[in-house]
């Protein structure tokens, strides 16, 4: 049985999401749940990646404050009671 983890949605992309905070959502690595989660809201996964297996490089996603491209990316294991954080990067300024 898969781990159940918290995902929180930041408030960009609640409107993907039926305006939920945060998911909870099943799987054993980071691209289990993120699959899971494309496959329920189509429109949140074109945010977030911009080819299968690629995220979008203006996305951030963190595994109890640990960004995965530190760890293991897609491939990071998850433990059940782990939260995931979405975190697009902001631009802008002058």
């Amino acid at each position: 049985m898969a781990n159940t983890v918290t995902v929180m949605i930041p408030t960009a992309l609640r409107q993907h999401v039926d305006g939920q905070d945060t998911l909870e959502v099943g799987g054993d690595s980071v691209g289990e749940v993120l699959g899971t989660l494309t496959q329920r809201y189509p429109d949140l996964g074109q945010r977030l990646f911009k080819a299968a297996d690629e995220l979008n490089r203006f996305v951030n996603i963190y595994v109890n404050d640990e960004d995965i491209r530190f760890l293991d990316n897609l491939n990071t294991s998850l433990n059940a009671g782990d939260e995931l954080s979405i975190v697009p990067a902001i631009a802008g300024g002058r």
